[in-house]
């Protein structure tokens, strides 16, 4: 017989200390993302232990074929060390049957408002995500996640997160973005340095532009994909931040599936794992809606536009013309219309690749390489159209701020999480018809929109890994 709601709403009230030892827990910490200003979704998962297994705990073993090796090296088996599974192996954090509610309130106010108890869901990774409704715009609210064995109560998960402003409201927003977060590329013991540093500036969202994980060496099953986005997010600086600051996620090709990835892409190194399963995960493990291409409105003077570049892309090796596609049909329509439809003073396009560059000669994946030459001129000129439109992109492993020389489209690449992920383009390569700013390095890209002697601005900073700015670019709207 099933415990009624109110058994489990009392259970967690009344079960002694000593009990919550027993779990369930949640070492992956909460993600709060998709929001609104009167709407968000938090994503929570159940977890079999306080904190992850051990770095020293044993390790999975890929046998390749004869004579292969690497990210792109064919699998014969992986094999795990006797009587062991992938919930055992070094920095995992295995999931657990339970029940979780959200408990969420202005944090200025003392009446908490709870969802229902709701069962996680052992097919995808024991996560659950609750969306919320009739929230507050402009607001900064608490969220308390309770969690439930069957009969017992595990430890609550407390956190926080910011609706947006409403779209006649011209508040101050600053958000910040990063890409390339590569597990082996960590720059402390408990994670990534940007995390605590971005606390600082208080922002009002994060986003993430993709490449937030890599599977392309390790991840040859489902389990060991999902395995990859468990011990990135239960590192302390990663749970600390996500705990506590409106997110959102975007995919790229990394953590869809391999290195510059397409749907129809045939390859023989990911073993068990596909491309169909790499867009599921995906959703699982991150706070999101139906469609992975979507705009959200920061008040007045802010609208942003997230595209999706994998799902709906042609074959980078396919040659180029007016039916070669990164973002497809329907997105390319809907992008247009509702950029068309904006009042908001700045609009800023949000993309895991770059549209302007410069990027490598010899690089076939992005809108700024010649592979996508047609469709780039055009969403390069649709962008130049507008009034106060500017891209954030992420994707290089190096920070930099250009302007088209054809089109005088402005773009900013937010750089890779740490310095250690840094590469790929020479610092004395300075291309004078394109750059503005060049990196070679770690951080991430901040941007303040505000109103100055009332007007408009957008100011856009490069930071470095703890903090310092390298680079600022303020705009005035038009």
């Amino acid at each position: 017989m099933k415990p009624s709601k109110l058994a489990f709403a009392l259970l967690a009230i009344s079960t002694p200390t000593c009990l919550l030892a027993a779990g369930p827990f949640q070492a992956t910490g909460l993600k709060v993302g998709e929001v609104t200003d009167t709407t968000a979704i938090v994503w929570t998962r159940l977890t079999k232990n306080a904190s992850r297994n051990p770095a020293n705990a044993p390790m999975v073993k890929l046998n390749y074929v004869a004579g292969q090796t690497g990210r792109r090296g064919r699998i014969k088996s992986v094999e795990y060390p006797e009587g062991l599974t992938v919930a055992d192996i070094s920095d995992a954090a295995p999931g657990t049957a339970g029940r979780v509610r959200a408990r969420y309130k202005p944090a200025d106010a003392d009446q908490w408002n709870e969802t229902e108890w709701a069962l996680v869901d052992p097919k995808r990774d024991f996560t659950h995500q609750f969306t919320l409704a009739k929230l507050k715009p402009n607001t900064k609210y608490d969220v308390r996640i309770d969690a439930l064995r069957i009969d017992e109560a595990g430890p609550s998960l407390e956190g926080s997160f910011k609706t947006a402003p409403a779209a006649d409201d011209p508040a101050r927003v600053v958000f910040t973005v990063s890409t390339g977060q590569a597990y082996k590329d960590t720059d402390r013991p408990d994670g990534y340095q940007i995390y605590p540093t971005m606390r600082k500036l208080d922002p009002s969202f994060f986003v993430h532009t993709g490449d937030i994980i890599y599977y392309d060496r390790l991840a040859k099953t489902p389990g060991l994909a999902r395995y990859h986005w468990q011990r990135t997010y239960s590192l302390a600086t990663n749970v600390d931040f996500h705990n506590n600051v409106t997110s959102y996620f975007i995919k790229d090709d990394h953590d869809t599936w391999t290195d510059d990835c397409w749907p129809t892409m045939n390859t023989k190194s990911m073993f068990e794992f596909t491309f169909k399963q790499g867009l599921g995960i995906f959703k699982e493990q991150v706070p999101m809606g139906d469609l992975t291409y979507r705009t959200r409105r920061w008040g007045k003077d802010l609208q942003i536009w997230m595209v999706e570049g994998r799902d709906y892309r042609s074959p980078n090796n396919m040659p180029d013309g007016p039916d070669k596609t990164i973002w497809g049909a329907e997105q390319i329509a809907w992008l247009k219309r509702t950029v068309k439809e904006s009042d908001a003073a700045f609009k800023v396009l949000i993309s895991p690749t770059p549209i302007v560059g410069p990027d490598r000669d010899n690089k076939r994946d992005n809108h700024s390489n010649k592979d996508f030459t047609v469709e780039g001129d055009k969403v390069r000129e649709f962008i130049a159209a507008q009034k106060n439109m500017v891209v954030v992109c992420g994707d290089r492993h190096w920070q930099y701020m250009s302007i088209h020389p054809q089109t005088g489209v402005r773009e900013y690449s937010c750089g890779p999480a740490s310095d250690k992920h840094a590469g790929g383009w020479k610092q004395s390569d300075y291309r004078e018809d394109y750059h503005r700013f060049l990196k070679v390095a770690g951080g991430f890209l901040s941007a303040t929109a505000e109103r100055q002697d009332g007007k408009p601005t957008l100011n856009f900073r490069y930071h470095s890994v703890d903090g310092d700015v390298r680079f600022e670019d303020r705009l005035e709207a038009e």
